[in-house]
Order: C-alpha cells, then sequence, then structure tokens
C-alpha cells in the first residue's frame, strides 16, 4: 500500500494529538514525535496503560525505555530514530519548523520522516500554506476547537478569578508574579521551561488538585499542559527571544492563551493592568483564530561530510534551494563545534573523518545550562578527549561530575541550576558507546535528577505556596524593620529581593514585578537607604581629587558613579554643577555634594587648562591697555585659539609693551592664528572640547573629539568648526590641521610660492611632511588655501634604464582666500567677555 501524508492542522484544543495517538495504536507499528520530553513521557505513560510496557518504547535525550521489541515509539523530535521503518509516523506541532532555534529539526522530519503506510503532521494553520508548497500531495484536515475563547478585558492581579494562569516572560517576573499572588490569594503553582518534568508535573498537580487556585508561568505553558485553566492573564505582551525584546505574535498569544477552557469548557483570557492593552485586533485574531501564514520555515542540510572538520561546517553553512525554506540561524551544537575548531588540540585530534563524526556527535550533547557556547565548549571538549584517549568517558570523571551536582541544598536558582547540571550526565548515561556501566550511571543519574526536583518543587511551595502574610506588607503596616542589603557594586536586596540599584546618590528601582509588589519592595528600599545616601554625602564631600573623572559627556563620577553634570555656567571657562540625586536626598546633602563638587571642578580646571587660567592672572598683574585686555578676553572665550583676522583691529591698536604682555601670557600670535601651544596636548584638548559642548548645548553628541594630538586627521562634516577651533584644529578643505603645525605649514608655503611668483612649481614633500599630508590628500588642502595642484611625471635616463617619477606641482589660484567668518553671537551681557564690546565701541 503506498504511504500517505496527511496533516491536521487546528487551534488548540481541538484533539489533534489525542486522535493522532488513537490513530498510531490501530497500525501494528508506530512512532510520534512530540516537542518537549514532558509531553513524550506523558503520552508514553498513557499507551503503556493501554499496549503494556513491552510494546511500548520511550526516547528523549536524557531518557530511554527501550523493551526488547517495541511497537510504539513515542520520542522527543530530536530523538526519532530515523532509521526505524514503522507504518505510522506522526510529529506534532510541526509548526515549530519555524522556530529560529529548533526549527530545522521539525523541518528535517516534515521533509524527511514517513510512515511506510500513513505520515501525520499536527499542528496550527499558519503553516498550511507552506505545506501546500513543500508537500503538493499531503491531505490536509483541519479541526475547529471545542471550546469558545473570549477577551475580557484588563484585570489587576489581585483581583483575577479563581483557576487563573498569570503569564510572565522572565524567571524574575514569574517569581515577582507568584510572591504577589501568595500575599493577595494564598499560594500559587509556577510552571517555567526551566524546571525539570517531574518539577513541572508536581506543580501541576498542585493546581489540579485544587491546593492552589493561581497558576504562574512562563509561555511553556503554550505547549503540551493540559490543564482545569479558565482564565489566562498576560503582564506583558512582550517577551525577550534570545536576541531582543519584541512584541509577541497574535499566533503566539493564541497558543498560551488556548491553555484556557479545555474540552468543551469555554475559556477566556485577558490583560493585567500592567500589560500595554491588546487591539482589537489581535483580540478578534484570537478568538477567531486567524493568523498571518508562516513566511518560512528554517533548514539544515542533514547531509554531512565528516571528511574533515571544516568539510563538516561548510556543509552545515549549506543554503537550502527550494521556495519557502531558510537556512538555519547557527544552532548550539553547530557554534559549539565551530569554538572547539579553533583550539588547536582538538585540530589535532581530528585528522580523521571518524574522529570528525564523532566530535559532531558531542558537540550535541544539549547545553542545558545554557551558558555560552565556548562554556559549554570546553565540558565537550573534555568528554572527546577522553572517549579518544580510553575509548570511554573515565568512571572516575563521571563520579565527580555526578556527585559535586548531588545536592538539594541552597535557594530555587542553585538547584534548578543544578538539575541542569545533571541532565546533560543524564543524557552522556544514555549513550552506551561512551560509557561503561551505563545501565548504572542511567539510574544514578535519574535518582539525583528526581531528588533534585523534588526539592526543588519543596522550595517552591514553600516560597510560593506560604500562607502567612507578606513580610513585606507586614513591615510597611506595622513599622516593621526589613532586612536590606546592599552589596559592593550597588546591588540593593531587601528580604532577599532585589529592587534596584544604587548609581552615586540615585537609586534606580527594578520594576515590572506588578504596581503592589514594586511600591512595597520600593518603599521599604527608600527607607532603608536614607542612612546610606547620608553616608554616601559624608564620603563624597570628604573624597580627595582622585575620585572623582570627568566624561566626554560631560558626567562627573565618583568611584565610577554618576553623581552629576557640569552645565553652562557664567562663561565658557567657569561652567557650574548640576547634582544627579534621588528625590528622597535632603536638601542639606544635595549642598555638601555639589560644593564638593565645585571645588573639585575648578581644581580640575585649573590642572587641564592652566595656561589660559594662568593668561587671564597676568592680565591683572600687568598694566595692559584695553586692547590687550581685549584680545585675550576673546581669545580665552573661544577657550585658547581663534584666527587673527577676528581681533585685526585690536592687534593694530598694540604697543610693544602690551605686545610683551601677550606674550608673557604664554599666548602664540602667529600670522593666522592666535594659540596657546601648550593647549594643544590631548589631556587639554579633552577637556576643552567638553568646554565647548557644555557652553554650545552639545554635551548629547560623542562626535568631534580630537584627543590624540595628531598633527592633522580628516574632518567629520558634522563637527561645528568652532568645535575644532576650540581644540586647537584649523579646518583646510576636507582635514583639520592643529593651528601650531598650521602655521609652519603656511609660512613655508610662503617661502616655496615667493620664489617665482604666479608659476608653476615643484611641490616639496617635506611640506606635506609638516602638516601630516598624503599626497592624495594635497590637492583639497592647498586648493583651499589658493593653490592648484597638478601631477607632472618626470622622465630621468640613468645608464639604458629610463625612470619615469610623478611629482606634484604647485601655483597659485590668483582668488583670494575668504577670511573665516566671525562670529556675530550675542555676548551675555553678565559675562565678563561682555567688557569686550565696550572696548569695540569705542
Amino acid at each position: 500500500m503506498e504511504s500517505v501524508v496527511k496533516a491536521l492542522l487546528g487551534p488548540t484544543n481541538t484533539g489533534k494529538t489525542y486522535l493522532a495517538v488513537e490513530k498510531m495504536m490501530t497500525y501494528r507499528t508506530g512512532m510520534i514525535g512530540f516537542p518537549l520530553r514532558l509531553l513524550a513521557r506523558e503520552n508514553y505513560d498513557k499507551i503503556v496503560r493501554i499496549k503494556g510496557e513491552s510494546a511500548v518504547a520511550l526516547m528523549t535525550g536524557e531518557e530511554k525505555i527501550v523493551p526488547e521489541s517495541p511497537s510504539y515509539f513515542v520520542c522527543t523530535v530530536e530523538a526519532m530514530p530515523s532509521e526505524r521503518r514503522v507504518e505510522f509516523l506522526a510529529v506534532d506541532e510541526i509548526q515549530m519548523a519555524a522556530d529560529a532555534e529548533r526549527g530545522h529539526i521539525f523541518t528535517d522530519r516534515l521533509l524527511n520522516a514517513r510512515g511506510t503506510r500513513e505520515t501525520m503532521f499536527l499542528g496550527a494553520e499558519t503553516i498550511k500554506p507552506l505545506l501546500k508548497r513543500l508537500l503538493p500531495d499531503v491531505e490536509i484536515e483541519t479541526r475547529p476547537r471545542f471550546s469558545k475563547l473570549t477577551y475580557t478585558g484588563i484585570k489587576k492581579i489581585t483581583r483575577l478569578p479563581p483557576r487563573s494562569a498569570v503569564i510572565g516572560f522572565s524567571i524574575p517576573d514569574v517569581y515577582a508574579l507568584a510572591e504577589l499572588i501568595r500575599r493577595q490569594k494564598g499560594g500559587a503553582a509556577v510552571v517555567m521551561g526551566a524546571l525539570s518534568p517531574r518539577t513541572r508535573n508536581a506543580q501541576v498537580d498542585m493546581f489540579q488538585s485544587g491546593e492552589v487556585d493561581y497558576l504562574v508561568a512562563t509561555d511553556a505553558i503554550g505547549m503540551g499542559l493540559n490543564m482545569d485553566v479558565a482564565h489566562v492573564c498576560f503582564t506583558s505582551l512582550r517577551k525577550f527571544d534570545g536576541l531582543k525584546m519584541r512584541a509577541l505574535t497574535p499566533a503566539e498569544l493564541a497558543q498560551i492563551a488556548g491553555r484556557a477552557g479545555r474540552y468543551m469548557r469555554d475559556g477566556t483570557f485577558g490583560a493585567a493592568a500592567e500589560a500595554s492593552a491588546m487591539t482589537q485586533d489581535v483580540i478578534d485574531r484570537i478568538e477567531e483564530h486567524r493568523f498571518d501564514p508562516l513566511p518560512h520555515l528554517f533548514w539544515r542540510n542533514p547531509d554531512l561530510r565528516t571528511t574533515s572538520v571544516e568539510a563538516l561546517i561548510r556543509s552545515l553553512n549549506v543554503r537550502p534551494d527550494k521556495a519557502g525554506l531558510v537556512g538555519a540561524r547557527k544552532a548550539e551544537d553547530q557554534q559549539v563545534l565551530e569554538a572547539l575548531a579553533r583550539d588547536a588540540g582538538i585540530a589535532r585530534l581530528t585528522d580523521r573523518p571518524a574522529r570528525v563524526a564523532l566530535l559532531w556527535d558531542v558537540c550535541r550533547i544539549p547545553d542545558f545550562r545554557k551558558v555560552t557556547p565556548e562554556a559549554h565548549a570546553k565540558l565537550v571538549g573534555q568528554i572527546y578527549r577522553h572517549i579518544l584517549e580510553t575509548g570511554r568517558v573515565p568512571q572516575d570523571f563521571m563520579e565527580k561530575q555526578v556527585a559535586f551536582l548531588d545536592n538539594a541544598n541552597g535557594d530555587i536558582d542553585t538547584v534548578t541550576g543544578r538539575i541542569a547540571g545533571i541532565r546533560i550526565w543524564t543524557y552522556i548515561a544514555q549513550r552506551k558507546e561512551w560509557i561503561d556501566r551505563s545501565a548504572y550511571w542511567r539510574e544514578r543519574t535519574r535518582a539525583v535528577e528526581d531528588r533534585l526536583s523534588d526539592a526543588l518543587h519543596q522550595k517552591l511551595a514553600q516560597r510560593f505556596v506560604d500562607r502567612r502574610t507578606s513580610v513585606l506588607v507586614k513591615g510597611m503596616k506595622a513599622q516593621v524593620e526589613l532586612f536590606t542589603k546592599i552589596d559592593e557594586d550597588g546591588v540593593v536586596e531587601v528580604e532577599g529581593q532585589q529592587v534596584g540599584k544604587m548609581d552615586g546618590l540615585r537609586f534606580e528601582p527594578i520594576t515590572g514585578a506588578g504596581k503592589f509588589a514594586d511600591r512595597v519592595l520600593i518603599s521599604a528600599a527608600e527607607k532603608a537607604l536614607q542612612a546610606e545616601f547620608q553616608n554616601r554625602a559624608a564620603l563624597i564631600a570628604a573624597a580627595p581629587q582622585d575620585d572623582f573623572t570627568l566624561e566626554n559627556n560631560a558626567e562627573i563620577l565618583w568611584k565610577g558613579q554618576v553623581l552629576g553634570k557640569i552645565a553652562k555656567g557664567r562663561d565658557s571657562l567657569h561652567p557650574t554643577v548640576t547634582v544627579s540625586v534621588h528625590e528622597t536626598v535632603d536638601q542639606a546633602q544635595i549642598d555638601q555634594v555639589k560644593a564638593r563638587l565645585n571645588g573639585w571642578l575648578e581644581v580640575y580646571l585649573n590642572a587641564k587648562i592652566a595656561p589660559l587660567f594662568a593668561a587671564l592672572r597676568t592680565l591683572d598683574e600687568e598694566n595692559a591697555s584695553g586692547s590687550a585686555r581685549g584680545i585675550l578676553w576673546q581669545v580665552a572665550e573661544k577657550l585658547g585659539t581663534m584666527p587673527r583676522e577676528q581681533v585685526a583691529d585690536l592687534m593694530k591698536g598694540l604697543g610693544d609693551a602690551d605686545k610683551k604682555v601677550l606674550a608673557k601670557t604664554g599666548m602664540r600670535t602667529g600670522c593666522d592664528y592666535l594659540y596657546f601651544p601648550m593647549l594643544l596636548k590631548p589631556a587639554a584638548q579633552r577637556v576643552l572640547a567638553i568646554l565647548w559642548k557644555v557652553w554650545n548645548g552639545k554635551t548629547q553628541y560623542e562626535t568631534g573629539f580630537a584627543t590624540d594630538g595628531k598633527m592633522s586627521f580628516a574632518a567629520d562634516r558634522a563637527v561645528p568648526r568652532a568645535l575644532y577651533l576650540a581644540q586647537g584644529y584649523a579646518l583646510a578643505g576636507t582635514r583639520a590641521i592643529r593651528v601650531d603645525v598650521m602655521e609652519r605649514f603656511t609660512a613655508k608655503l610662503r617661502e616655496v610660492t615667493r620664489q617665482d611668483k604666479g608659476k608653476p612649481q615643484i611641490l616639496p614633500l617635506e611640506l606635506l611632511s609638516i602638516a601630516g599630508l598624503k599626497r592624495d590628500e594635497a590637492e583639497d588642502v592647498f586648493g583651499f588655501l589658493g593653490f592648484r595642484v597638478t601631477k607632472e611625471t618626470k622622465t630621468e635616463t640613468v645608464g639604458e634604464e629610463t625612470k619615469e617619477t610623478e611629482i606634484l606641482m604647485i601655483q597659485p589660484k590668483f582668488r583670494k582666500r575668504k577670511a573665516p567668518k566671525r562670529d556675530e553671537k550675542e555676548i551675555d551681557p553678565t559675562s565678563p567677555f561682555a567688557a569686550l564690546a565696550v572696548l569695540k565701541k569705542k
């Protein structure tokens, strides 16, 4: 009989899985793949009750129960034995082929896994168009939902009806929601993907038995958990998908909301007050089960080459050639493989195909701990070397690893981490070809996982099903002092709960656990932080100069923590300080800190740009004329550098005594620029740039710093000319040239062009080196300065050889260079520079 391929599609609660299992048992042999180990175990138990243990095999990565001659195989999709021929084959949740992480496995089963008589794929209707495209002969049957799903609007968490499931999308959110419900409703069961199947089942049993009326879960609830849920409440419509925060699609929301109302009982769904409101379009789609079709499925090449590691990686990176398929992102196993491929020791060992194949097999050990690929690769590399050296994972090595994890002490996260660790060794114990005494280790690792799972269930119950009135609520009502901890990184904990972080004199709360929980936790933390604020203010007031730093964005840091910013003051050289503090810090403490920061800033600026302040003091000490004072005040206002033409009138009125005074200030009077050579240093330039940005309100821009002291560099057109000038750089075309270099450069240029005025001359390369220019940069710079640069070829004959050399020629354009535009900005009448206006009028 020719094999037939069918697809049974529809929303949740349509009986698809039940029908497929029933159908499988009408055949002599069959296999069904589920997306979760939990689902595989649940259906295995059901079939065993009907067919008996000897007829049914269970195959998951961590658990294998295979009798001598099984008729039926119940597996996770990854563990389906492709070499096994069966009459009936089914894959559940086939729309998972569009999952970025695991989708390529489901796609492989869709394209290649077949029963000899019947193949059935179960899933959502969103995959229907792609099924038709990829499997033209597929017979598709859609099934309606048994019960109705209705949106009931927004409700507060504390006002949800019994038999509600509350959905959060992170472990901290789930914990916070469960604690809120414990305080207000007496307790909640918890379901998360990180829980072992045994722990998850025990938590669900509490809900099913009525021990608790509420369930708090991540989106793990959306697949395969059949419970008496009447209402599903979303606390958020966004989640982190491993790469970024994003909004859930209507189909994803429906998969979760569909847990409400099982079989013929109608269900409801809604949102918590903390969540953004669902749009009417999304609501309609969920209620009517109308969703956009999947755009593509993820595919990875199943035909792998193991002639070398490089060949293996290349074969993994082969792209699909069928419409509707896209290449999968690098999966965990490939990332581990590539990490190990960079290990020279591993590279030496993989010198033959069999060893490459073994390496790939070992790389597929799942990373249940969810560490980085590099960290997981270290463990995988150890196991690979052991197997190559002795043919087996050593017994003492296995014992050490398992014994370390066999410890049920610690908090929820610690025990959860140990469960993830033991699951790796449970997986390894299933590989008879890797380990001696495989049966012993399967039992041993399973026993450890069971003990840890039971302990985790107890810890979850103790924490989230405690009938006592909340400790925090008692503290707020009875004024009981709460235990508050602040670690050296500023992380604040209240009664063991992380509530935020202190940064300088600011407190940044961690919100999102629900309005009630946020209010209680933050209020308790703020109460405890008063003493800390007072203590920190005293420490800051007494802190030495080196404890403070100034950032490029004008922020002032104290030991790496933000205290405030420098802001526009009475003039560009005298900024003021603003302090960033939490609203509960009192004014006396603010004044104390502000006084210290102003004192620090004065010392800091006097050290970093000392020549400017020294020059201004010299004016006060010397009997300088109004012209000399006016010139220096203008240069100071421009932060130490300005074009000479802008004070040309005042320069004409200088006598010899004035010139001596100006020279004594340290200011250099060039042909084109007035500047302070000592300010053309990287440290001073950075501070001058910050002062310019503060005075001009540009501190939010990160560009424009010229802090490496180069003679010249390519200018950023988005950076104002005045900002470059404040740091001692003049613009010439697209180049910024340090003004002292520009003075030498233009002086040499005048000397060269004076020799034969108006006629082309050879451009000396030493002229380019003065300004740090390359040959291809010359035309732009000289063009700006009023010269034309051309290229000529010079031919020389040396003996019998003729040599051609490209030379640069320079010639004036006979066009007068425009003077730099004067800054017409009105001077603040309260500024000391306002006196300059009086001088100009005279």
